[in-house]
């Protein structure tokens, strides 16, 4: 009979990750609670975008997904690993409309939900740009859960040693 507690999330909430995809991208993730994270993006096409308390479907064997307003969606997942490994495959699936103007949502997303919706339903949708590649973690901490003090400011107001800083 298997011990394993699908609905624990105790390993995942409170966590900090800070996350660089193979094609350079870095990004940054809090799993503040059970089915909501904070997240900031330092680079890439949306690079300074950041977002507080995004809805996310979060479950035990290591995979995260998110649906923005914007009508991005992210798929995270720690692929089966070796203890120690610090990878993980992310998919991002960008609507033509971002791929078009990445500029548009490089904000406190939070600060525009109406606006994104806006350019959401102008689109156009497609074609979907698909972003699939692996990552590797080269930060992690603890931070517990629900802080809102982890991710609070745009990439570019942090220390320029983040987050060596920390």
């Amino acid at each position: 009979m298997s011990t394993f507690d699908k609905h624990d999330l105790s390993g995942f909430i409170g966590k900090h990750l800070v996350y660089t995809y193979d094609n350079g991208w870095n990004y940054e993730i809090y799993v503040k609670m059970a089915h909501t994270l904070d997240y900031r993006i330092h680079s890439g096409i949306v690079g300074n975008r950041w977002v507080k308390d995004q809805e996310a479907y979060i479950v035990r064997v290591g995979k995260v997904s998110t649906k923005s307003p914007d009508r991005t969606d992210r798929h995270r997942r720690q692929p089966d690993r070796q203890p120690g490994d610090k990878l993980f495959h992310g998919t991002i699936f960008f609507p033509r409309w971002i791929m078009n103007n990445p500029e548009k949502t490089i904000c406190f997303q939070n600060d525009h939900i109406p606006l994104m919706n806006s350019y959401r339903d102008a689109g156009p949708a497609y074609p979907t740009e698909v972003i699939d590649e692996f990552a590797t973690i080269t930060f992690i901490r603890d931070c517990g859960a629900d802080n809102d003090e982890v991710i609070n400011c745009p990439a570019s107001e942090l220390p320029a040693d983040f987050p060596a800083n920390l």
